[in-house]
């Protein structure tokens, strides 16, 4: 069945330790294609932030949305990132008649949908959700640098390297760390009493 209005739908940040979860929805039209889609992770940052500009500004239509640390933390880090999915669908201006989700999970709405594994690499509507998303969370990642320079938000953006690890254990967690992620928690859980 060919449908008019696809929306392609991804998410990013469900692997870092810090920050919401991001997702993004597009509906790409042919009359205004947009070259070099591509999956956000394979761009450069400089690559990624151009693509967005022209997703944004070509786009029939494009919407952004989160689920919060809280959120991760009450209902796991699947749920929210399938509800910033879905929060971003229902964003969208334009309605769409069938959704391609990057992935193999389903949202919970009644709307014709599809997974497609790896769809940031092979779907252009997808790979302009990931962009989009990622440059999105990136910004919220830079903003988070400013705040607590000391922790490297700027460089690792949330994910659970060295340095983000050791920053935790040594400055502890914020409000903005996923309480329920095993690092956080572990952090969270020191004994502080001399």
């Amino acid at each position: 069945m060919k449908f008019r209005l696809v929306a392609g739908v991804d998410e990013v940040g469900r692997g870092p330790l810090a920050g919401a979860v991001v997702a993004a929805a597009v509906i790409l039209t042919p009359e205004r294609w947009i070259d070099g889609l591509a999956d956000s992770k394979a761009l450069s940052e400089k690559r990624r932030n151009e693509l967005d500009v022209e997703i944004r500004k070509n786009a029939l239509a494009w919407s952004i949305a989160r689920a919060e640390v809280e959120e991760i933390d009450r209902i796991n880090i699947l749920q929210a990132s399938l509800l910033a999915m879905k929060r971003a669908v229902e964003a969208l201006e334009i309605q769409p008649e069938h959704l391609k989700i990057d992935g193999n999970q389903k949202i919970p709405m009644p709307i014709s949908m599809e997974t497609i594994i790896k769809g940031d690499a092979k779907v252009a509507s997808i790979s302009a959700a990931s962009i989009i998303a990622k440059v999105a969370r990136d910004k919220e990642m830079l903003e988070l640098d400013r705040k607590y320079p000391e922790y490297g938000f700027a460089r690792h953006k949330g994910y659970p390297t060295k340095a983000h690890r050791d920053a935790l254990q040594k400055y502890g967690a914020l409000c903005c760390h996923r309480k329920s992620f095993k690092p956080v928690k572990e952090v969270l859980n020191l004994d502080h009493t001399v």
